[in-house]
């Protein structure tokens, strides 16, 4: 099963429109999405390890400006939207808690949970809901974000060729492993 979904997200990495592709992931999974971009991520770095950097930079700046749509959807239509989204991923009990928390924690909630498998759509929804400082939040995500994907982007520049026959060799593993960090973060948020 996870061979050729592999196959197939390389042959995308190879698309002329890859990197647009990856762009609007990364900014529909800051607001509503529930794939990570890290999906689409790898791939792309994978092929193109000569622009890591730059691809790691476009999937940064469109997860902040995604994340501001999330904020929107917390801050201006919580009553509509952001309930529905929030009710989705199962977490209507948690949302005045995230309010305290935001009160209490601020950007540190937003650089921690920006950097872990809990959907970042949650927290930037959660940030508008809070009338956490917009400026204060777009720069967190952008430091959180640029962070992860950076990162990302220079592991797999430096050692792309070794990730990859990892990757390729334990495939199923890595493709479990993937499922239950997605699964997990859905989780993590709904048990906090």
């Amino acid at each position: 099963m996870f061979r050729a979904l592999y196959d197939w997200t390389l042959r995308l990495a190879n698309h002329r429109h890859a990197v647009r592709s990856l762009a609007v992931v990364s900014f529909c999974e800051s607001s509503f999405f529930p794939i990570p971009p890290d999906v689409v991520l790898v791939p792309v770095v994978l092929q193109h390890r000569e622009r890591a950097y730059r691809i790691a930079a476009i999937c940064t700046i469109a997860s902040v400006l995604g994340g501001a749509l999330g904020y929107a959807i917390g801050y201006f239509l919580w009553d509509s939207l952001g309930q529905w989204l929030i009710h989705l991923y199962g977490l209507e009990d948690k949302a005045h808690e995230f309010q305290a928390w935001y009160a209490q924690w601020g950007a540190a909630i937003i650089l921690i949970k920006g950097l872990t498998p809990i959907p970042f759509k949650l927290v930037t929804i959660a940030s508008g809901l809070a009338k956490f400082n917009f400026a204060a939040f777009m720069a967190a995500a952008l430091v959180t974000r640029a962070f992860r994907f950076f990162l990302i982007a220079f592991l797999l520049k430096r050692y792309g060729a070794p990730v990859q026959a990892f990757i390729e060799r334990r495939l199923n593993l890595i493709g479990i492993a993937v499922l239950v960090a997605l699964v997990g973060g859905f989780l993590a948020v709904g048990l906090l």
